[in-house]
Formats: structure tokens, C-alpha cells, sequence
């Protein structure tokens, strides 16, 4: 080879180098949207999140990540809990007596090597689990909620009939509180007993974070004594909030703090069922909503069209809002009478 075809062979290999560099950058309009919705604009620089954590990516997902969802209660009997620092998005509402229990939401990458403990289902939160088709684990449930599970848009991942992926600690706790998982048993049986379809749903918009120079911290009463009453203090240095319940951090196995990005508090219709205190909660239709983001507190509107539709917060513009990346928690509360906030 001479030396001008070595320049022209170099020159040409220069060329195609650029082009691919161009087609990985640089996607063309007409093919659509990546898996975490973010349209796709011709010639424009693609912004690439995660679909559940908003985190920044360099690269699109190949696929949805699948959901996974865990009942875990939240009752003195069952302190300390382990879990809930490893969740994208917990929701937390009342059960019998008000007392609070949570719904924990965890993406396939999460590390979690013990959840729990794991308890049983009610109708709300099938709903606030059905917007991702998750796998939904539970031990038994509420008459309601049974029924509900044989149509909802949601794996139904019963104890009762799956123990191989539960575990109970009787060494040093006593039923009903004692039932616990791992993320991992959980996957290997989407995987291998449920063999679950691609998953196919839409989100929240994210945003990066970024401190307001407000500081702003978050009080809520939850009417059943102050055990259960609740705290999201902001720490303006790392625009995050820790979580207190019943005036202390240390709620976990572990000693690990709960922290979030974004805490929503929704309000919504409650309506006791039964001499047992279950209850129902309103899952869809609007209601009024607090955010607590980058140290401000902000008036929305929550908003659940159906029960596989995302639940969204919208502004006073009537535009959807951005959610911080990171971790979110939902409190829903029966007034938003029962919140307070401090700070600068």
C-alpha cells in the first residue's frame, strides 16, 4: 500500500468512525421513543434516564425493568423493619386502626438481600401496584383485596402458595410478624414460575435536583398516637430527606437512615368497611397533594385516570411535574389537615 492510498484508506476509516459516533449520539426522529419515554428529537442531544429512578444513563435501557412490589407492615409489633432504604418508591397509607403500612417498590438492579416483614394485601394498593403490571408479594389479604387480585393488572404472589420464596424467622419473632423475602427469591420466581411478559408502562418526568435555598422540613400527625407520627427533615448541604417516625431516624435492622428525594403527600377519601377497621381508600379520580422537593413545599393536584394509569402530580399551570431523581415516598393521608412544615 502507498503512502496517498494509506491516507485515503485512514481518511475513510475517520469518516465511518464519526458516523457511528454520530447514530449512537444522535438519534433520528422517526425512531420513536426509548423505553423511559423521552422523545426523541432529530439532530438534538438525547437526555437518557432510568424509567423508575430518573437517574441519568449513557445509553438507553433495552428494555422496561420489571417492578417488583412488596406489603410490609409497619406496626410496633414488627420494629425493626428491612427494606425500605432499597426501594425507588414506597407508598405508605393506614390499615386497621390506622395504623400505617407500606407498599415497596424495588427495580431488578436494587440489592436486597431480606425484606420484611412481609403482611397481607388490601384493595389500594393492588391499584398503586397495578400501574407497572408488578409482581405483587403479600401474605394473605383483606376478602376485598383477595378478590380483586383474581383480575388486577398485577402478579399475584401469595405466601400461602408460594412459600418456597418466603421465609419465616420464628427464632426471634412471633406471627404474623415474622414472614420475610429477598429481592432475589422474588426475581427467580418472575422468572421461573410466572415467566412474566415484557413489561410495558409509563412514569413520572424527572429532573435533576436542585436545593431552592429554601429548607423546609415536613411533620405528619398520624392521629394514633406519636409512635407512628412521622418527620422528613431536609438536609439543604445533600437536598435529601431523612425520615423520622415516632422522633427517632433508627427504624431499620440495620441502623440505616430512610431517605428520599421527594416526599408527596396525598390526600384522599377513607372509608371504614367493617367492624375489623378495614377500610377503603380512594385510588383514582384527583385530589389535592404536597410536595416536599428541593427544600420548598408545593401545592399540586395527584391524578390516577385508571388503575393501570400512572398516578401524576400536576401543577397549579395544570402542567405535569418533574419528580427529583432518586427515591421517592407517598404518604396518603385522609387530610391534609394532619401535615405541618418549618423552616426558612
Amino acid at each position: 500500500m502507498n503512502k496517498k492510498t494509506a491516507i485515503t484508506f485512514a481518511t475513510c476509516a475517520l469518516v465511518i468512525a464519526v458516523f457511528v459516533i454520530a447514530v449512537v449520539i444522535y438519534r433520528p426522529s422517526e425512531l420513536g421513543k426509548t423505553p423511559s419515554g423521552s422523545p426523541i428529537a432529530g439532530g438534538e442531544l438525547l437526555e437518557v434516564r432510568n424509567p423508575l429512578t430518573g437517574v441519568r444513563l449513557e445509553v438507553p435501557l433495552a428494555e422496561l425493568p420489571q417492578v417488583t412490589a412488596v406489603m410490609v407492615e409497619n406496626s410496633a409489633d414488627a420494629w425493626p423493619l428491612v427494606g425500605l432504604d432499597q426501594a425507588f418508591l414506597v407508598i405508605e397509607a393506614p390499615v386497621e386502626g390506622m395504623i400505617p403500612r407500606f407498599e415497596l417498590f424495588f427495580a431488578p438492579d436494587a440489592v436486597v438481600p431480606k425484606i420484611g416483614p412481609v403482611r397481607s394485601a388490601r384493595p389500594y394498593y393492588i391499584d398503586w401496584a397495578a400501574q407497572f403490571g408488578a409482581l405483587y408479594a403479600h401474605v394473605g389479604g383483606s376478602p376485598e383485596a383477595l378478590n380483586k387480585l383474581k383480575t388486577a393488572n398485577v402478579y399475584n404472589f401469595d405466601q400461602f402458595f408460594n412459600g418456597d420464596y418466603f421465609y419465616r424467622n420464628t427464632a426471634t419473632r412471633n406471627a404474623p410478624h415474622n414472614v420475610y423475602t429477598t429481592l432475589t427469591d422474588l426475581l427467580d420466581a418472575e422468572v421461573n414460575v410466572l415467566e412474566m411478559p415484557e413489561p410495558s408502562y409509563t412514569f413520572w418526568q424527572f429532573k435533576d435536583g436542585a436545593a431552592s435555598g429554601q429548607a423546609h422540613s415536613l411533620t405528619i400527625d398520624w392521629t394514633v398516637g406519636g409512635a407512628y407520627d412521622m418527620a422528613w427533615e431536609y438536609d439543604a448541604t445533600l437536598n435529601i430527606y431523612l425520615r423520622q417516625q415516632g422522633g427517632t431516624a433508627r427504624l431499620l435492622e440495620d441502623g440505616a437512615d430512610i431517605v428520599a428525594n421527594n416526599v408527596v403527600v396525598m390526600e384522599s377519601d377513607m372509608v371504614v368497611l367493617d367492624d375489623k377497621g378495614r377500610r377503603s381508600i380512594r385510588t383514582i379520580g384527583t385530589g389535592a397533594a404536597l410536595i416536599a422537593q428541593d427544600g420548598r413545599i408545593i401545592a399540586a393536584t395527584w391524578s390516577k385516570e385508571n388503575e393501570t394509569a400512572p398516578l401524576l402530580f400536576i401543577d397549579d399551570a395544570g402542567q405535569e411535574m418533574k419528580i427529583n431523581a432518586g427515591k421517592t415516598w407517598i404518604e396518603v393521608v385522609p387530610s391534609l389537615g394532619q401535615v405541618t412544615w418549618s423552616g426558612e
